[in-house]
C-alpha cells in the first residue's frame, strides 16, 4: 500500500469512528494490519479509543440513575468527536496520534 493510501485509510478509520464507533477501526484493523505499520498503528489507536468511549457510554448511562451520568454522557460525546478529528489530521499529515485517557487493548 502506497503512503497516501496508508493515510487516506487511516484517515477515514478515524472519521468512521464518529459515526460508526468501533466498526471501522476493528474493520480497520483486522483487513489493513498487515499493509503497514503507519496503517496498523492508526487502526489499532482508533479501535481502542473507540472501545473506551463504548465503556465510558455504558458507565455514564448506569450513572443517569444518580444523575452524574446527565453530565458526563454529553462531554464524552463531544471530546469524542474532538478527538476524533484530531487523530484524522495527524493520519492526514503522516504522523501518529495517542488517543488521550485510552486503555489500550491492541497494539
Amino acid at each position: 500500500m502506497s503512503p497516501a493510501d496508508e493515510k487516506m485509510w487511516a484517515t477515514l478509520i478515524h472519521i468512521g469512528g464518529i459515526l460508526l464507533a468501533f466498526l471501522p477501526g476493528l474493520i480497520g484493523y483486522i483487513v489493513l494490519r498487515d499493509r503497514g505499520p503507519f496503517i496498523r498503528a492508526h487502526s489499532a489507536t482508533a479501535l481502542n479509543f473507540q472501545i473506551t468511549l463504548t465503556i465510558v457510554y455504558v458507565v455514564a448511562t448506569a450513572l443517569t440513575a444518580i444523575l452524574i451520568g446527565y453530565l458526563i454522557l454529553p462531554v464524552a460525546f463531544v471530546l469524542g468527536i474532538i478527538f476524533s478529528i484530531l487523530a484524522a489530521l495527524a493520519a492526514n499529515r503522516g504522523q501518529g496520534y495517542a488517543y488521550p485517557l485510552t486503555i489500550k487493548f491492541f497494539s
